[in-house]
């Protein structure tokens, strides 16, 4: 199963412009998101209060942040992780995407909330895919610009541009808060994470990425970005509204 493209209602053109081996590339920027849920085992409870501590303590973890969380250790007390693993590639693979998350590293991460923003402007020539691993706490994965709008919970999966805005934020909100994470809510989810090329012709495809569509503009560039209507602009961190840049 996967959310199909919502009809964004406005003018803008979002471009993003990526390392592509050693010059800048430009693209589109896609507004397909793939999401499903799989049956992931619950994980064990120590490991649980494990990442909560790490969250807390060790990363220090504030609303809105997103950080990574020891890989190995998980690995270590949970041996279902490479069962998890397997679910998201197998879904991958059903969605035309052989073997792109076996090419790829996988990383820990958790986050109390995420405020709107894109990843474009360090992984440009990426898509990412995550999968959640914590119970359901009433929140969402938000896409501004496109609608979308995904219930977190143990199992969600999802695909998505990393140039396209998103935060994760409460169920009923209407954007982000700080105040709806503050230390005494129980509020922090974790996820895996992938970086799957977006030139890989299986990713291009799968989120429907046109290639090279402002070669010019690329020849000026000398670092990754996105612009949205031919000029650059900078997110709103609480409510996703592109702004003009300067």
């Amino acid at each position: 199963m996967s959310n199909p493209p919502r009809p964004n209602p406005g003018p803008d053109l979002l471009t993003s412009y990526f390392w592509s081996g050693e010059s800048i590339r430009s693209r589109s920027v896609s507004e397909v998101v793939l999401s499903d849920k799989v049956d992931v085992p619950v994980p064990p409870a120590r490991l649980i209060a494990d990442w909560e501590r790490d969250a807390s303590l060790h990363l220090g973890l504030e609303p809105g942040e997103v950080e990574a969380l020891p890989l190995a250790r998980t690995r270590a007390r949970w041996s279902e992780l490479k069962y998890c693993v397997q679910l998201v590639a197998d879904w991958a693979c059903s969605l035309g995407l052989p073997g792109v998350l076996g090419s790829s590293d996988v990383a820990l991460m958790a986050c109390r909330g995420a405020k709107y923003h894109h990843d474009g402007a360090q992984y440009g020539g990426m898509a990412f895919c995550n999968l959640f691993l914590t119970e359901d706490k009433g929140l969402d994965l938000h896409f501004p610009s496109t609608g979308h709008r995904i219930p977190l919970a143990r199992g969600t999966a999802v695909i998505f541009d990393t140039g396209q805005p998103h935060a994760v934020v409460q169920r009923n909100s209407s954007g982000f808060r700080v105040d709806d994470f503050t230390s005494d809510k129980d509020c922090t989810q974790v996820f895996l994470t992938w970086e799957l090329p977006i030139e890989d012709a299986y990713v291009g495809r799968a989120l429907q990425v046109t290639f090279d569509t402002d070669p010019l503009t690329s020849l000026q560039l000398d670092e990754e970005q996105v612009w949205l209507n031919g000029a650059p602009a900078t997110l709103c961190p609480d409510s996703g509204r592109w702004r003009k840049a300067g």
